[in-house]
């Protein structure tokens, strides 16, 4: 025979499921990505890390004017630099850093690896529809393109992210793709630094 359980305890049960399912999977689920990353030949787009409040950017941003656009927060700089010190303390080699001439991007850059060299294709799409084809046909071109040695890294936005692998990251994930050859890539999965 059923017994009927407490409203609270069906309450708390859905409750505690819908938490753990938003929850980032456990750190050693993502070992795989991180020895698929050692390995090298990988291409790994990083959304930036933590800005400050808002979404797109403000009506009167200039790329050359970093006070005009929304910025890095005091924790979106940490969170850049453990970014960094995870590919460090893995021995992942960074061939070449790429990054969207937004100033956010930037800084998690720069705060994470090094200088790193602007391309205008990682640009926000947010608000820029008109832009999207043209920069994910060079986004794709570049990242599906095999390599050997260590991994390209582009750091870019959440919107222009999605627009090429159809994943929408977190402040500072990474989403890990494997070149396939003639603009061909397939996403290899996804890894959060605490």
């Amino acid at each position: 025979m059923l017994r009927r359980c407490p409203l609270a305890l069906v309450t708390t049960t859905i409750a505690l499921a819908l938490v753990l399912l938003t929850f980032p999977a456990a750190a050693g689920a993502s070992e795989p990505l991180w020895t698929l990353l050692k390995t090298g030949g990988q291409a790994v787009l990083v959304r930036h890390a933590v800005t400050t409040p808002g979404v797109g950017d403000p009506p009167d941003m200039r790329l050359d004017d970093c006070a005009s656009q929304r910025n890095l927060t005091d924790a979106g700089r940490a969170h850049a630099r453990r970014v960094g010190e995870a590919f460090r303390a893995r021995g992942i080699v960074v061939d070449r850093l790429l990054t969207s001439p937004w100033c956010r991007c930037i800084e998690t850059a720069r705060l994470a690896w090094g200088p790193a060299e602007v391309w205008t294709p990682l640009g926000n799409l947010y608000g820029r529809a008109e832009r999207r084809a043209e920069q994910v046909r060079e986004m794709r071109a570049l990242v599906g393109e095999r390599r050997a040695g260590g991994n390209l890294v582009l750091v870019s936005h959440g919107s222009t992210i999605s627009a090429l692998t159809g994943v929408s990251p977190d402040p500072a994930e990474l989403v890990i793709v494997t070149p396939q050859g003639g603009g061909r890539f397939a996403v290899a999965g996804r890894v959060v630094v605490p």
